[in-house]
């Protein structure tokens, strides 16, 4: 959408008289602004407004806004000074009401939210603006710094012209950090590679959960496992568990790493065009990290990954990309291992990703289910949700930063659209981009004479065959590969539960144990498998 307010004070200073106001179209209007007191400097970034029927303290109408959530509408935001007002109006793209003049008349209560963007100059010779994580794991509705106001009550009328006046006056505080326990243990560094690029600080951590006694016992050395996901803060839950302090548990040190990017809560742990050498920065600064700190084997074989979903994705990528330094993957429910079946949109052969065309007829195309086959939300919606949320692959949504992960960069220095986010068109040469850089089964297919040696006896993949987000149909294209292959043969295992949801897989101690046999097969001659089993 067009950034259609610019600060008289940016004017002046460029020496130009500024033009008289542009009439408002017709219709209602919200006028959003901040006030001074919250946020003293110019915004560049985007102000909503979320309309909802019901409100309460814990869940305003900003909460409720969603892909099947309450109507919101947003703008982008320039420079705009405190005190001054953004305009939403009958122009404006809103979820799941496209127009506030298809909102119906009534009596409403409505919320102002104000997300701030830091300015990125890129070492690729980009500049772009994005929301900038405050260790919240990027989630402009909770993010520290971003500003919102009490839910008001209104009653709207489409048909008036009389502006509704919202002003966010109230600023999210920074976020608490869990204290240290035990066993349970915290890293956070800046790192110097995705400082570089990103032209900003950005900052790495990990939460590290230690094996029982690990103090009482100084000359052990551990197996780590790296446990990929969404961004937390919390210690692995197997933690808690009795399992974790029993007797003939194995003993090893589980991480979960933090890699929140620009445009999501994480980074999906790989080297791209437009999240940058993520992959490099993990690799080289937040693992040595790790395994400085605390007393790990520090070798491949004692070395291991696993992670669910956009955890189960990263932790295969990483058996891929650096496949010499794991010494397996034990991978739940991934995201998309093969593009043919991004979800269920096959980004090679279809050209709409909203709808089925059919000769007669256009059939939604759904995006989440329940086990017994009930649909729960469509493409759609969740896209025209993130578009809303933010333009430019800025909504800090799943979709959007599967963009920006696996694609190009276009020539404003945002992610190049894999379709229209309106229309849902699919874009084949960013498709093409997509496969040759990150579809994990072309990537294993066509490499398979360099790659097979050294990940056939290591890729392991759970998946229930219900998958909400039908996840279990990639899993399936990439075992028909994996099952075919020769010189060498894969050897590892992919389980798909009979009608379980995402997202299924082996609970911890099931997993651990396979770890173990893992270890104890490829352990080279000498190597201590002893010293962490007590």
């Amino acid at each position: 959408m067009p950034r259609r307010f610019v600060s008289l004070i940016a004017i002046a200073a460029m020496g130009l008289a500024p033009r008289p106001a542009l009439a408002q179209p017709p219709g209602p209007r919200f006028e959003i602004a901040f006030s001074p007191a919250a946020h003293a400097a110019p915004i560049t970034g985007r102000a909503y407004v979320a309309i909802s029927r019901t409100t309460s303290a814990d869940r305003g109408p900003i909460a409720q806004a969603g892909e099947n959530g309450v109507p919101l509408f947003a703008v982008d935001i320039n420079a705009l000074p405190a005190g001054t007002s953004a305009i939403i109006d009958a122009t404006t793209f809103g979820h799941p009401v496209q127009s506030l003049r298809n909102l119906p008349a009534g009596e409403y209560w409505v919320q102002p939210f104000v997300n701030v963007y830091t300015k990125f100059a890129r070492a690729d010779g980009k500049t772009i603006w994005a929301h900038m994580d405050q260790w919240e794991g990027q989630n402009w509705r909770r993010s520290p710094g971003n500003l919102f106001g009490a839910p008001v009550k209104i009653r709207f009328n489409p048909a008036s012209t009389t502006p509704i006046k919202l002003v966010a006056d109230q600023v999210i505080p920074p976020v608490v950090v869990p204290a240290d326990a035990d066993n349970v243990r915290r890293i956070k560094i800046q790192s110097t590679i995705l400082t570089k690029w990103w032209g900003h600080p950005i900052v790495l951590g990990a939460v590290v959960l230690l094996p029982k006694d690990y103090d009482a016992h100084p000359d052990a050395r551990y197996p780590v496992v790296y446990s990929h996901g969404h961004f937390s803060l919390r210690a692995p839950a197997v933690g808690s568990s009795p399992y974790w302090n029993a007797d003939g548990t194995p003993r090893m040190i589980i991480v979960t790493l933090q890699h929140p990017s620009p445009f999501y809560d994480d980074s999906y742990g790989v080297n791209s065009a437009n999240n940058g050498p993520y992959g490099d920065a993990i690799m080289q600064e937040l693992i040595p990290a790790v395994e400085t700190k605390f007393r790990v084997i520090g070798q491949p074989w004692a070395r291991l990954l696993t992670g669910g979903s956009t955890g189960g994705w990263i932790s295969l990528a990483h058996q891929v990309f650096y496949p010499e330094f794991y010494g397996g993957v034990w991978s739940l429910c991934p995201d998309a291992v093969d593009f043919r079946y991004h979800q269920i949109v096959n980004v090679y052969a279809d050209t709409n990703a909203y709808w089925f065309q059919r000769e007669w007829n256009t059939i939604d195309r759904p995006t989440q289910r329940r086990p017994d086959g009930n649909i729960t939300a469509m493409m759609k919606d969740e896209n025209w949700f993130e578009l809303v949320s933010g333009d430019k692959t800025r909504s800090g949504g799943q979709w959007d930063i599967w963009e920006a992960t696996y694609g190009p960069v276009a020539a404003d220095g945002y992610p190049v659209r894999i379709w229209d986010k309106r229309t849902g068109r699919i874009d084949p040469q960013v498709a093409q981009y997509w496969k040759e850089h990150y579809d994990l089964r072309y990537l294993l297919e066509t490499r398979w004479a360099t790659l097979g040696p050294k990940v056939a006896d290591k890729i392991n993949i759970y998946v229930g065959d219900a998958d909400s987000y039908y996840l279990n149909m990639g899993v399936r294209l990439i075992d028909e590969f994996l099952a075919k292959t020769t010189s060498p043969k894969w050897s590892g295992e992919i389980v798909f539960q009979s009608m379980a949801p995402h997202c299924w897989g082996p609970p911890m101690p099931e997993l651990m144990a396979k770890m173990v046999r893992q270890m104890e097969q490829h352990a080279p001659a000498g190597a201590d498998l002893t010293s962490w089993r007590y």
